[in-house]
């Protein structure tokens, strides 16, 4: 780890999870957004150094910001066929989790995995009141992947299970100790159960559940766990944001509220806010808070030199005009 100052790496006492300060709150506003919806821009903090490609974010509050990234070395190229069920070769390159202030100023770098290691590439990441959690996978489909917790306060992981496929986004149902993993583009989750935080057998677990994603919407990039909610009757509900490339090159951004375990999506809604730079603005780590009533979204979508943008929502009808 590289320490760019002696600032504590996370406020003391830790912030509350969504599950356990907002996420009702979150689910209900997320129920005025529509087409519509205008997002006022609230700031664009720059953050200094590097931040390779960005993939995951949590906030501490109003002057922490965790980043989960990856550093690729070697980037991957595409097979003329499949070989041994995926599509490209590993590459090389390094995982990262990165601590900032609320000015965007790196206060750490930790690098989580070693040279030489196939699996690399640092997914979405959680924050449960106590642990940070993130996934480290292979960086192309069909392949394997680690869950790991990290320590706010150290960012050192702690390797929780393993899986022979690709594992992305990933949130902590701290009601029932549950896990719910995305692999490549989203497009399946599973769902384990834990016993004392950790699987009882980290080479061997088995999901005890694997999920088709029915929504071909966007590919959730990065997810908060919001709770078991009343307003969904009970239902594990998680916040998700992300995109997918449609013909023509053109991208499209959205963010949903989904069942983790049926991963029935509840709500969607597009966006088609861009950065600075062009990149779709949930093209990757995204998290939320509520303030004075209004939601308010944190989004860092560009590579290597990249700004969080904070927009809020303004308050108006979700009603959509359509043909007829």
């Amino acid at each position: 780890m590289t320490l760019h100052d002696d600032s504590p790496l996370a406020p003391s006492p830790l912030p509350p999870s969504h599950a356990t300060s907002d996420g009702e709150t979150i689910i209900k506003l997320f129920q005025t957004l529509g087409r519509t919806t205008i997002w006022k821009s609230i700031a664009n903090i720059s953050f200094h150094g590097d931040t390779f490609e960005p993939e995951g974010l949590v906030r501490l509050g109003p002057d922490r910001y965790v980043v989960s990234c990856g550093e690729y070395t070697e980037h991957t190229q595409k097979y003329p066929h499949p070989i041994n069920g995926t599509d490209r070769t590993p590459g090389k390159g390094f995982a990262h989790l990165m601590t900032y202030n609320g000015k965007g100023e790196r206060i750490a770098d930790a690098t989580i995995t070693r040279e030489g290691e196939e699996e690399y590439h640092n997914g979405g990441i959680d924050y449960d009141g106590r642990w940070i959690w993130g996934t480290v996978a292979q960086y192309r489909p069909n392949s394997t992947a680690y869950v790991y917790k990290a320590d706010p306060y150290s960012l050192r992981p702690q390797t929780v299970l393993r899986y022979t496929d690709h594992l992305g986004g990933i949130v902590h149902d701290t009601t029932k100790n549950r896990l719910t993993t995305l692999n490549w583009g989203s497009r399946n989750a599973t769902v384990w159960t834990l016993k004392d935080g950790v699987a009882a057998d980290c080479s061997t677990e088995r999901p005890q559940s694997t999920t088709r994603n029915p929504s071909y919407f966007v590919d959730y990039q990065d997810c908060k766990w919001l709770g078991r909610s009343k307003f969904y009757s009970g239902a594990s509900v998680m916040l998700c944001s992300g995109v997918t490339a449609l013909d023509g090159g053109y991208s499209l951004g959205g963010i949903a509220l989904v069942h983790t375990e049926t991963m029935q999506p509840l709500a969607e809604v597009p966006i088609m806010l861009k950065s600075a730079l062009g990149v779709r603005m949930t093209q990757n780590p995204m998290d939320v808070s509520v303030e004075n009533g209004r939601l308010r979204f944190y989004w860092l979508p560009d590579q290597r030199n990249s700004t969080l943008y904070i927009y809020e929502a303004e308050p108006n009808s979700p009603f959509e005009y359509g043909g007829g």
